[in-house]
């Protein structure tokens, strides 16, 4: 089939993709072996709009793809090629752009290929584990299923679309955690200047009293600050530390809530603590908040037979609600802080407790 077009119309075409796509479209009509994948691109325009979808150039300047035998340098043994922008659906002003590689055979006995064109993903650079996991979108068991005889170029382009929002709603979760680790140690580290200031006053007390009573943290306690957990936004924080007496439980919770930033947390001191007095075991527990979260840590002290501890796990809501999730988060950060702290090293249970497990920071 003769495939190629007058100078003059690739001329009034070339300016307007749509106009060519559609061309396009009408060549592959005429062919029998080929329908299906033309109505398929013509479905795919009207789904996502006449500026979605073109055909491929392989560089500027260069001869757009053609149906097989066409004279391009775009087209590969065959291969049918266009590119297609489409908009991630929760990040409107988010774009990527995928090239559709069909061959010979599709759809009878081979599927089509997907390509991640955009190098960047909003302001993330796009790494090869999401590269290489969209060209297998039909050959992996996470991917689409392909079928012999079925069309499937939408099905594989919406597997895409939500691997790359994913993708990229998991890069800001992560970007946002590392800014609140920063902004936590951009607190820290203005309070240990204001602390090493003199006194505007000739007041001669003592310097400790510029630090309200109630929230000092005594000296013989360390708290331990396990690595965030992030899920769709909404970010788990475990921290705990070694208690002598139930007296200081409120102690050290005072001194959390006294950071702006905890405080200002949706759940910012759930809790639980064990302590041993003598022959008598102390014990309590608070939800602050999130519904029986805090007799689910009380439940872990209690089967990790821990005690003369405080865990807290503060949390940042997110926008999304997690379900089940979120106890699971809770607990995980938790005992991430407990294992930081050495305090699982008390039992036998085998260490773990989440991704995070063993990652964090003392204070």
């Amino acid at each position: 089939m003769d495939t190629e077009v007058s100078d003059q119309n690739s001329q009034s075409t070339d300016s307007d993709p749509a106009m060519e796509l559609r061309d396009f479209v009408a060549k592959l009509m005429q062919s029998p072996d080929l329908e299906s994948v033309a109505s398929e691109i013509d479905v795919l325009q009207s789904i996502y709009g006449d500026h979605a979808i073109h055909l491929y150039r392989s560089s500027p300047g260069s001869p757009r793809s053609g149906i097989p035998n066409h004279s391009s340098n775009a087209s590969v043994s065959g291969a049918i090629r266009y590119e297609v922008s489409l908009n991630l659906p929760s990040h409107e002003d988010i774009s990527i752009r995928i090239l559709v590689s069909i061959p010979p055979t599709y759809p009878a006995s081979n599927s089509p290929q997907l390509q991640l064109l955009s190098r960047y993903i909003g302001a993330f650079g796009v790494d090869s584990s999401l590269f290489g996991s969209i060209l297998r979108t039909f050959i992996s068991v996470s991917g689409v299923e392909w079928t012999p005889e079925s069309v499937c170029v939408f099905d594989g382009l919406q597997n895409v679309l939500e691997r790359c929002e994913a993708w990229y709603e998991d890069k800001l979760d992560r970007e946002k955690a590392g800014e609140l680790i920063r902004e936590d140690a951009l607190t820290r580290s203005h309070v240990l200047v204001e602390s090493n200031e003199p006194f505007a006053s000739s007041s001669t007390a003592d310097e400790k009293d510029r630090v309200p009573l109630d929230t000092a943290l005594p000296e013989d306690i360390k708290i331990v600050e396990a690595e965030p957990i992030v899920d769709r936004k909404s970010i788990f924080i475990g921290r705990a530390c070694r208690i002598s007496d139930p007296s200081q439980v409120p102690l050290v919770l005072n001194n959390l809530m006294s950071e702006r930033h905890i405080s200002r947390a949706t759940h910012p001191v759930i809790n639980a603590w064990r302590c041993q007095v003598g022959g008598v075991l102390h014990q309590d527990n608070d939800d602050d908040g999130e519904t029986a979260a805090g007799s689910r840590l009380a439940h872990l002290l209690s089967i990790l037979e821990i005690n003369n501890v405080l865990v807290v796990v503060t949390r940042w809501f997110g926008g999304t609600h997690l379900g089940p999730d979120r106890f699971k988060h809770i607990n995980h950060a938790a005992r991430n802080a407990l294992e930081l702290g050495g305090f699982l090293e008390q039992t036998d249970e085998p260490r773990g407790g989440g991704r995070n497990a063993g990652k964090g920071r003392k204070r």
